[in-house]
């Protein structure tokens, strides 16, 4: 029953509800639809009972019936959304030497005071979750090519850092054929992080404190929803921004290493494969809806942007990955990156963490604050007309007139 006024008359009081984005306060799942009592009316009221009018003349006995309302939420002024680049919290393939001692319960403990602070906090997972099996994908080139398989134990870790949400859209996603996909995506759910990007989940949506998030993720691998189908991911957004407060989107993009630190704003190739147009597309959701864009796949840390009051980080680089990774140079840097909006999604401020990765891997403090000096130095050669500025303690704030 849908009502176009939301006015509900009391024996006692009137009350007046009026509507909002979101029309309906769920978790996750979408309730329980209840079968029709058969009774007759009459029989279903005590002369003691209450009733609920509404104005087309609806008679309810409970408030409880399943019914599309909107109702005025108490929204948050602002929102903080913290987003890191790739997880990868050590390997058992092709041999258990590549995990981590102590079963990785210090891979996170450094960051997780800053992890936890925040409404929903994102990261991109590497690779799959899987104890053992699965399908090795084959590789072109062995020499450039590593498998990435996580025993499920490690997994634990992520929730306890306070990880809401991550993306399985990257070119670790299938390295261990279906069977690494769909554990990947059962362990996930048992512990409760929201996860898209694979063609079998390619979006999500959850409510935390009230507030309804929607979450799409895309890359140019196989079995991934597609960064180069613009219309496609377009299509996605518009949607998640219909039925969401705040659209986050992550992309995994861009050629990889220290000599593609920058956003060329056109199509990158890496090794013959098309890595996408990370400029072009991330305008282009941001256009259809999205709110704060989460970029990864460079393993080097790029620039940020605020485009249209939204924001845009082209690559957090790698923030924990356990043996097989490079850590030199540029690839250590492991920033923390704390988005502030507004209920809507608008951009107010933001702050980066300056976190560094040491061989073997998991992230620390960095006291010389490499991030952030990066970090300007790239804005200021890749976007020259942004109205944002990095100042020494990380803070990102609007250019004052």
């Amino acid at each position: 029953m849908h009502l176009n006024k939301y006015l509900f008359i009391f024996l006692t009081s009137t009350v007046i509800i009026t509507g909002c984005k979101v029309s309906r306060l769920q978790t996750k799942s979408t309730g329980t639809t209840h079968p029709a009592d058969t009774r007759p009316q009459a029989d279903l009221i005590k002369p003691q009972d209450t009733l609920f009018i509404t104005s087309r003349g609806d008679t309810l006995t409970s408030l409880d019936e399943e019914i599309a309302i909107g109702i005025h939420r108490l929204m948050k002024d602002t929102l903080s959304i913290i987003g890191v680049g790739d997880i990868m919290l050590g390997t058992n393939f092709p041999k258990p030497d590549y995990l981590p001692p102590d079963s990785g319960r210090f891979l996170l403990s450094g960051a997780r005071p800053f992890l936890v602070d925040a409404d929903v906090t994102f990261g991109n997972l590497e690779g799959v979750i899987l104890n053992d099996g699965g399908t090795p994908k084959n590789c072109k080139n062995p020499d450039l090519c590593y498998l990435f398989r996580s025993p499920e134990y490690l997994a634990v870790h992520l929730k306890q850092a306070g990880f809401d949400v991550l993306s399985t859209a990257n070119n670790h996603a299938g390295d261990f054929g279906d069977i690494g996909r769909q554990n990947t995506m059962r362990v996930l759910d048992s512990l409760e992080i929201y996860h898209a990007g694979l063609q079998a989940k390619p979006y999500e949506t959850f409510i935390i404190d009230g507030m309804k998030y929607g979450f799409a993720a895309f890359a140019p691998n196989s079995g991934t929803m597609s960064i180069h189908d613009h219309e496609a991911a377009i299509e996605i957004v518009s949607h998640l921004d219909s039925i969401s407060d705040v659209v986050i989107v992550s992309f995994h993009g861009g050629a990889e290493g220290k000599k593609y630190q920058h956003v060329t704003r056109k199509t990158e190739t890496f090794y013959g494969e098309n890595r996408g147009n990370v400029y072009q597309f991330s305008h282009d959701l941001v256009d259809a809806g999205a709110d704060v864009i989460f970029g990864h796949g460079p393993h080097v840390l790029r620039a940020v942007e605020v485009y249209n009051n939204r924001f845009i980080a082209y690559s957090l680089g790698n923030f924990c990955t356990y043996a097989r990774f490079n850590l030199k140079g540029p690839n250590s840097l492991a920033p923390i990156v704390k988005v502030f909006t507004k209920a809507d999604g608008q951009f107010l401020h933001a702050r980066i963490f300056p976190f560094i990765q040491l061989s073997p891997g998991g992230p620390q403090i960095d006291k010389n604050k490499k991030a952030i000096s990066k970090l300007r130095e790239l804005m200021t050669a890749d976007f020259p007309e942004n109205r944002i500025v990095l100042d020494d303690q990380g803070f990102i704030r609007y250019v004052t007139q």
